[in-house]
């Protein structure tokens, strides 16, 4: 007989996944989507009761965004501007009804290579809280999601929360997005930058691409190129020139792999050009 519940409290949760096969319902953007018609043939724990998981906290160390925050939640909680990136992949992830249930933890766990949310939360370097009954783990978020719809995630594992370090949390952030249009679409590129300026020059950068490889990377040749660079010259010519190699883009029916990969690059450009900006007005303000 197919189970169905609904913890109330985290414990609870993870003492009914160690005793057997649970598919998770969070938001349920993407479960009943990926459901469609079909029967249900799988026990269902609905952690939408569990209030503990929703919210975002402060530590000393980090800044914790739990596992069913949603999209909403997120733009309204006041954030450094590091997470500016995150914040406009938050504005424009499906529209405003999807926003106000969708979790930001069910977006990765998805696994999509085509999750906006990934390549902001790379820049952030943002790791992954996975509790089961006996233990946790915190995995970064590069080796969490493994490839299309799969992740690392065990058997009586639930993500709880996903973590961004304070070290990570500096300087100003930018997403640019690349689809047939701006909203209710699967991106053919996206990109997440975020850069430290500190007296005109880039002392630190963090440049992640999605939807052209089979999960989002971080661009390692263009971060290098950027760092010690002044911002009033020279980052556009230095990201035209830079390697790109962990990108590895398919065609589809949206973009063919080398129209995905000059893409990339020139929204790599505008997303760091836009940090540069927004880097900027926060000087300003």
């Amino acid at each position: 007989m197919i189970r169905y519940a609904k913890p109330t409290t985290v414990d609870e949760a993870l003492a009914l996944l160690s005793e057997g096969s649970w598919r998770i319902l969070a938001g349920g953007t993407d479960f009943y989507p990926a459901q469609g018609s079909k029967p249900f043939r799988e026990n269902v724990l609905d952690i939408n009761g569990l209030a503990a998981l929703r919210g975002i906290a402060e530590t000393g160390t980090h800044w914790v965004i739990g596992a069913r925050t949603t999209w909403t939640d997120l733009v309204r909680h006041p954030l450094p501007a590091a997470f500016d990136a995150l914040k406009q992949v938050a504005r424009e992830v499906g529209s405003v009804q999807i926003q106000n249930v969708a979790s930001i933890a069910g977006n990765l766990c998805n696994a999509s290579p085509a999750a906006d949310g990934a390549p902001a939360l790379l820049v952030l370097d943002a790791e992954v809280e996975l509790r089961s009954a006996k233990t946790t783990r915190y995995l970064p978020l590069e080796r969490f999601i493994l490839g299309n719809r799969r992740t690392d995630l065990q058997p009586g594992e639930m993500v709880t929360a996903i973590r961004i370090p304070k070290s990570a949390a500096a300087g100003t952030s930018c997403f640019v997005k690349l689809g047939a249009r701006r909203y209710l679409v699967i991106s053919i590129a996206m990109v997440a930058a975020r850069l430290v300026i500190e007296d005109g020059i880039v002392s630190d950068a963090a440049v992640a691409v999605g939807s052209c490889s089979a999960v989002a990377k971080r661009l390692s040749g263009v971060e290098a190129a950027l760092r010690g660079l002044p911002v009033d010259h020279g980052l556009v010519a230095a990201i035209q020139s830079a390697p790109m190699d962990e990108l590895s883009p398919i065609g589809d029916v949206r973009g063919s792999a080398e129209y995905r990969l000059d893409a990339a690059r020139e929204i790599v450009a505008r997303a760091v050009l836009g940090t540069v900006a927004l880097d900027d007005k926060v000087a300003a303000a």
